[in-house]
């Protein structure tokens, strides 16, 4: 019979990359002389965010966040028998961007394929590359995101233009018997909120903006602001205590939480939720901002190379993301 322990995976290593381009509120604000730094820094807990050149790319991106992750696992990246690509806005619609990022990364016959939960989705990720090593498909996988949402957000769309960044991130997972233990990470949604969170142009319905303009703001992320507060901390606090439930845990087992990083009132809301202090919860979003499906990882490998895990940790990973889409799993460092 199996154990809990038996279908876990080994992450084996972390890592996660930014553009060099930092914009602090102060810029974005030009545009909304009515509001201050301190009015966002207190709804939104965004201080500043990370903006790609425009000769960047999110696989270039997407690349540096492999490597440095590739690094802490110490193995070279010819034993990878796959890569899955968390994002919405790949370089390109077809082909996959994992497939763009394999041939940059040189290991040109592998598995490839990416895959769209918004802000779950490296999340969904993992878990479809834990499933897809314990069934024998693969040995060893990239899950990496990478975002470059500074190019959907609207700068004169006072409800989002202060949220977004740009960054990526990645994790190795392994078959092997070591390392950092990834459990089953519980995946559901809410589709009844597919409305809340959206970009309606850009694909089959709508490829291109009409000639007039007058649907231009189609193309970009739109947000309905109340609705998205009030189902992510209900969708946080129930992928927390749906972990502990299943992992048979309390709130004091817990060593670290590493959540989307959605907004840092909707996640001080959820600590209370749940029982677990907020000073447990690995925050980037002052730097980094909301970078949709990369946060998690990128909150992830930021902890791992500033050293705050202990060997045998609990941690909890959590996410809500436009769909709406929900995750929550256990890993034990």
């Amino acid at each position: 019979m199996k154990t809990p322990l038996d279908e876990t995976v080994c992450i084996a290593g972390v890592g996660y990359a930014v553009p060099a381009g930092i914009q602090a509120n102060s810029e974005i604000l030009k545009a909304f002389p009515h509001r201050t730094d301190d009015e966002i820094v207190r709804l939104t807990g965004v201080r500043e965010r990370r903006r790609a050149a425009d000769d960047e790319s999110a696989t270039s991106l997407a690349a540096i966040a492999v490597q440095h992750a590739l690094a802490q696992a110490g193995m070279h990246v010819s034993l990878m028998d796959g890569i899955i690509m968390a994002t919405l806005i790949p370089d390109q619609p077809v082909p996959a961007m994992a497939s763009a990022l394999a041939r940059q990364l040189e290991i040109p016959r592998v598995l490839a394929f990416d895959l769209n939960a918004a802000c779950s989705g490296w999340l969904y990720a993992l878990e479809v590359g834990r499933a897809l090593i314990r069934c024998g498909t693969a040995r060893n996988l990239i899950v990496v995101t990478a975002e470059l949402l500074s190019r959907i957000t609207n700068p004169q769309d006072h409800d989002t233009a202060f949220l977004f960044g740009d960054g990526a991130g990645a994790a190795i997972l392994t078959n092997a018997p070591g390392g950092h233990r990834l459990s089953r990470i519980g995946l559901t949604g809410d589709a009844e909120q597919f409305d809340s969170i959206q970009r309606p142009g850009g694909g089959a319905r709508k490829p291109m903006p009409d000639p007039t303009g007058y649907d231009l703001d189609h193309f970009y992320l739109q947000m309905d602001g109340p609705a998205v507060f009030k189902h992510a901390i209900l969708g946080f606090a129930e992928q927390i205590e749906e972990t502990l439930r299943r992992e048979h845990l309390r709130p004091e087992d817990i060593a670290w939480v590493v959540p989307h990083q959605a907004n840092e009132r909707i996640l001080k809301a959820v600590s209370k939720k749940v029982g677990i202090p907020y000073e447990k919860f690995v925050m980037t979003i002052a730097k980094y901002g909301n970078t949709s499906a990369a946060s998690v990882s990128m909150a992830l490998g930021w902890a791992a190379e500033e050293g705050i895990f202990a060997p045998g940790d609990k941690i909890i990973f959590c996410s809500v993301g436009a769909g709406l889409t929900f995750a929550g799993g256990l890993l034990v460092w």
